[in-house]
This record gives C-alpha cells, structure tokens and sequence, in this order.
C-alpha cells in the first residue's frame, strides 16, 4: 500500500531537479577553468596545491555563504571536498605531487 505524493512536494522536487542541474552546469563551467590553470602551471612550473589559494577560497566561500543564509560549515565542507578532488586532478595532469585552485 502506497501513499500518493503531494502535489506540493512533487513541485518542489522538481525545483531542486532543476537547481541540480544548474549546479551541475556551473561545477563544469568550473572544471574548464581549473583545467586553463593547469596550463598555467604548468607553463609557470607551479605546483597543483597552493594552501594560501585553498585558505583564500575557502574563507571567501564561508563569507559568501553566511551574507546568503547558506551554513558555512557546509559550504566549507562541500568546496574541500571539490578543492581536493580538482587538486588531484591537477596533479594527475602536472605529473607529480604538488595540489590547487
């Protein structure tokens, strides 16, 4: 025996389908870039991981995050996971252990 789903929750799943697919178009949008720095990098001989870069995004995120109601913790928590996911993917393409943007 199944319940059926209120409309108003079936509209609302919807938005957040909808706000998914807008951060998936921005997180590759995101991923282009950090590929163009890979070349710069590379060129520059600079290694993927830079702490004060890591330190600077991450305290701008928490900023940003608080003035739009948005946990910090959790904006903190979501941008070092995506920081040391594309740091390893730097470093994949620089070819040896340094980190990233």
């Amino acid at each position: 025996m199944s319940r059926e789903i209120p409309p108003d929750l079936v509209q609302l799943r919807k938005e957040i389908d909808t706000v998914d697919s807008e951060l998936v178009a921005v997180l590759a949008r995101r991923q282009k870039l950090v590929q163009r720095v890979v070349g710069i990098k590379v060129r520059d001989g600079l290694p993927a991981f830079i702490p004060a870069r890591v330190d600077e995004v991450l305290d701008n995120v928490s900023r940003q995050a608080e003035q739009a109601g948005l946990s910090p913790e959790l904006a903190r928590t979501l941008w070092t996971a995506m920081i040391n996911w594309f740091v390893a993917l730097e470093e994949k393409h620089l070819g040896k252990g340094s980190s990233a943007d």
